[in-house]
C-alpha cells in the first residue's frame, strides 16, 4: 500500500468525520458539550460505546497477542460483563439523580472539595497519560507509512492529528461524539470482519473450516484454571475484568459522558447491558482475526515481526493480500484513534473546567463557554506535548510504566466511590489526598514483595488492592461523632 493511497484513505475518514460531527454539533451549548442535552437515544449510546471501549492500542495489540497470551482475554472481558451489570444498575440511578455534570461531584457532595479535587485529578492524570500514549501509537504507525516516506519530523505528524481532533470536538462536544463513536463503531467492527474474510479468502477456507481452524489452533485456549500464581489464571483476571470496568468506564468522566447523555437511567441501562453483550462479540472477533493473521504468515513464510503489536499492520499492508485489506487497516486505526483521542479531549476539557475551575458554579453562559473553549484548547496542546514526549524517551520499558501508572491512579478513584457508597462515615477531607496517594505506593511495594519472596505475580488485579489501600486510608481518617 503506498503512501499515497493510505494519505487518501485518511483524507476521505476525516472529511466524512467533519460532516458528522458538525451535522450533529453545530447548535451544541454547553450542556450539549458537557452531557449531549440528555437526549441521546438509548441504541445511539450503545452503537457508540461499542466503538468507545476499543482504542488504536486494541486495534493493533489484541491481534498480536494470541501468539503469547492465547485467547485468555476472554476472562477478562466475562468479568467486564459483570462489572456493567454494576455500572447500569447501581451507579447509573445514583448518577441521574444527582444529575452530575462530572461524575466527581458525587465525591463533593459526599466528603468534600478535597475528596473531588482528588478525584479529578487523578482522573486527569490517568486520562492524559493514557490518552496521549493511545495517540502516539498510531502516529508511529503513521510515521512509517506516510511521514518518513515524505521526510516529514514526527513533530508535524502529531500537530496534524491534534489539530484535527481539536478541531472537530471543539464545537459539539459529547453531543458531536455520540454520531462519531457510531461512524467508529461501524468503521472498526466492519474492517475487521472484512479483513477476516479476505483473509480465510486468501487460505482457502470456507466458513466451517475458518470456525474449525480457530478451534484447532493451540491459540484459542480460553480459560486458565492451573496456576494462581500465573497472571492468566482464571479467577485473577475474571474479578479484575469486574473492578477494572466498574473502574474505568463507570467512574471514568471520559467513558460515562455517553451513557450520561441519554434521557433517563432506564435508557442508559438498555444502553450499558446491549453494549456489553456487543462487546463480548467485537473482542472475540479482534482474537478471532489474530489466529487467522498467525496462520497466514505460517502458510506465506512471512518472518514474525520482532514486536507482536506490528503482526496486523505487517500483513494487513505488506503482506500481499488485496489493498483493500490495507484500507481496511488505516480505516480502522484511524477511527478508532480520531474517536479515542477526541472522547479522551472533551472529558479532559470537562472535568478541568467543572471540577478544578468550578466553572459551573462562579460563570455564566457566555463566560463559561469562553473558559471552555480556552481550557479546550489547552488540553490539545498537553495531549500534544505528551506525545512529543513519548517520541522523544519512549521505550517499551517506559511505555509499560506509563500504562502503570494510568492504572494505579483508578485505584484511589475506585477506592472513594466505593467507601462512600457503601458506609454512611464522614472523614477528615483535607487528609483525603495524602492516602489517595499513599495507596499506589503501598500497592507497588505489595507488587514487588509478592514477585520477589512468594513468586506471585500480581497483574491486572493490582486495582483492587489498590482501592482496598484507598478505604483504609479512609477509614483512618473517619471524623467521630
Amino acid at each position: 500500500m503506498t503512501p499515497a493511497a493510505v494519505i487518501l484513505t485518511v483524507a476521505v475518514y476525516i472529511a466524512v468525520l467533519f460532516v458528522v460531527a458538525y451535522l450533529s454539533g453545530r447548535k451544541a451549548d454547553n450542556a450539549g458539550f458537557f452531557t449531549g442535552n440528555r437526549r441521546t437515544p438509548w441504541y445511539m449510546a450503545a452503537l457508540a460505546m461499542i466503538g468507545a471501549a476499543i482504542s488504536g492500542v486494541t486495534f493493533i495489540s489484541v491481534p498480536g497477542s494470541v501468539a503469547a497470551d492465547s485467547f485468555s482475554y476472554m476472562q477478562m472481558v466475562l468479568g467486564f460483563t459483570v462489572g456493567q451489570m454494576v455500572v447500569a444498575f447501581v451507579l447509573i440511578p445514583l448518577f441521574y439523580k444527582m444529575k452530575v455534570v462530572s461524575l466527581y461531584e458525587y465525591l463533593d457532595d459526599r466528603f468534600g472539595v478535597g475528596s473531588h479535587r482528588t478525584g479529578a485529578w487523578f482522573f486527569f492524570i490517568s486520562k492524559s497519560l493514557g490518552a496521549a500514549l493511545r495517540v502516539y501509537v498510531v502516529c508511529a504507525v503513521m510515521q512509517l507509512l506516510v511521514f518518513d516516506h515524505y521526510g516529514l519530523p514526527f513533530w508535524v505528524n502529531m500537530a496534524v492529528t491534534m489539530f484535527f481532533v481539536w478541531l472537530y470536538t471543539q464545537q459539539g462536544g459529547v453531543k458531536s461524539l455520540i454520531w462519531t463513536d457510531t461512524l467508529k463503531t461501524v468503521c472498526l467492527v466492519g474492517s475487521v470482519v472484512l479483513c477476516i474474510v479476505f483473509i480465510v479468502r486468501e487460505l482457502g477456507l470456507t466458513f466451517p473450516a475458518a470456525l474449525e481452524a480457530v478451534r484447532q489452533s493451540p491459540y484459542s485456549q480460553v480459560f486458565f484454571f492451573d496456576d494462581p500464581r500465573s497472571a492468566h489464571y482464571f479467577w485473577k483476571m475474571f474479578w479484575a475484568g469486574v473492578f477494572t470496568l466498574i473502574a474505568m468506564t463507570g467512574l471514568d468522566q471520559d467513558m460515562m459522558q455517553r451513557n450520561l447523555s441519554c434521557a433517563s437511567p432506564r435508557d442508559s441501562q438498555k444502553n450499558i447491558v446491549l453494549t456489553a453483550l456487543s462487546q463480548m462479540v467485537v473482542i472475540y472477533l479482534f482474537l478471532m482475526l489474530g489466529v487467522f493473521l498467525y496462520l497466514y504468515m505460517d502458510a506465506n513464510a512471512l518472518s514474525m515481526p520482532e514486536k507482536s503489536d506490528q503482526v496486523f499492520s505487517l500483513v494487513a499492508v505488506g503482506g500481499g493480500l488485496l489493498a483493500a485489506v490495507g484500507i481496511l487497516f488505516v480505516v480502522g486505526l484511524i477511527s478508532s484513534t480520531y474517536s479515542a483521542a477526541g472522547s479522551a479531549l472533551t472529558a479532559l476539557t470537562t472535568s478541568f473546567t467543572v471540577d478544578i475551575l468550578e466553572g459551573t458554579r462562579r460563570y455564566d453562559e457566555r463566560r463559561l463557554t469562553r473558559v471552555r473553549r480556552r481550557v479546550h484548547v489547552g488540553m490539545a496542546v498537553l495531549m500534544g506535548l505528551l506525545i512529543l514526549c513519548f517520541e522523544a524517551f519512549g521505550n517499551d520499558s517506559v511505555i509499560n510504566l506509563v500504562y502503570k501508572v494510568a492504572s494505579y491512579t483508578y485505584g484511589p478513584i475506585l477506592g472513594m466511590f466505593a467507601f462512600g457508597m457503601f458506609t454512611r462515615c464522614r472523614v477528615r477531607d483535607r487528609w483525603v489526598p495524602f492516602a489517595a496517594v499513599a495507596a499506589p505506593l503501598l500497592s507497588a511495594s505489595l507488587q514487588y514483595a509478592a514477585r520477589v519472596w512468594w513468586s506471585y505475580h500480581i497483574g491486572f488485579e493490582l486495582l483492587i488492592y489498590n482501592a482496598l489501600f484507598t478505604m483504609l486510608g479512609m477509614l483512618l481518617l473517619v471524623r467521630k461523632k
